[in-house]
């Protein structure tokens, strides 16, 4: 199946800081949003929370941020990552948190772990973006980062939705969502949420 066989949508979400930075310096496993990037998931966390802090995410979300979430990943039964994501993540302590079976875009094919982890290595953006679908069925597709993945997503045309989240933050350093992309696209408002952790905008990409 390539990525012009479309079935349910595609949708792209991130959150960044004010300048436009997805982490902060020096992401890494264990510190997976980078030095003082814990403050970009406030909003998932509910509230304010360290990389040793014990939290469950998405327990504590502020009713605001958990309406942002819900409409994003409503109809959403496929995932999509980068290989930067699930390293810094720790391969969420080796079994995928999200349900189903994760898409973890990578040239490293030969890392991939048991299935019963529940996520899949596919090299190629088309071709993770394929099995992503082919996991989905009629469901929507959720692309999840990191910042390269969802520009590869938005060069190929192939996002329907982009939710951003924007955290009042500014780092200063680090990775940034729009590090050389050079496209023109138009996007049309869907809903706008807020709490005191963030802002979130969901977009339909106009074609």
């Amino acid at each position: 199946m390539s990525t012009t066989e479309r079935r349910g949508p595609v949708k792209a979400a991130i959150t960044v800081s004010l300048d436009g930075y997805v982490t902060g310096p020096d992401d890494r496993e264990g510190q997976g949003l980078g030095v003082g990037g814990e403050r970009l998931h406030y909003w998932v966390m509910g509230g304010p929370w360290t990389y040793e802090t014990e939290r469950e995410p998405g327990a504590g979300m502020t009713d605001a941020d958990r309406a942002y979430y819900d409409a994003l990943l409503q109809g959403t039964s496929g995932g999509l990552c980068g290989r930067g994501m699930y390293d810094s993540a720790g391969a969420w302590g080796g079994h995928n948190p999200f349900g189903g079976t994760m898409i973890v875009l990578t040239h490293r094919t030969g890392d991939q772990p048991d299935p019963s982890t529940g996520f899949l290595m596919v090299n190629g953006f088309d071709e993770a973006l394929a099995a992503a679908r082919r996991e989905a069925g009629d469901g929507a597709v959720a692309i999840g980062g990191g910042a390269d993945v969802i520009r590869q997503a938005l060069a190929a045309g192939v996002v329907d939705e982009l939710g951003i989240t924007t955290a009042p933050v500014v780092l200063g350093r680090g990775k940034r969502l729009f590090e050389g992309f050079d496209r023109d696209i138009d996007l049309e408002i869907l809903s706008v949420h807020h709490s005191p952790y963030a802002v979130h905008v969901r977009y339909a990409v106009q074609r």
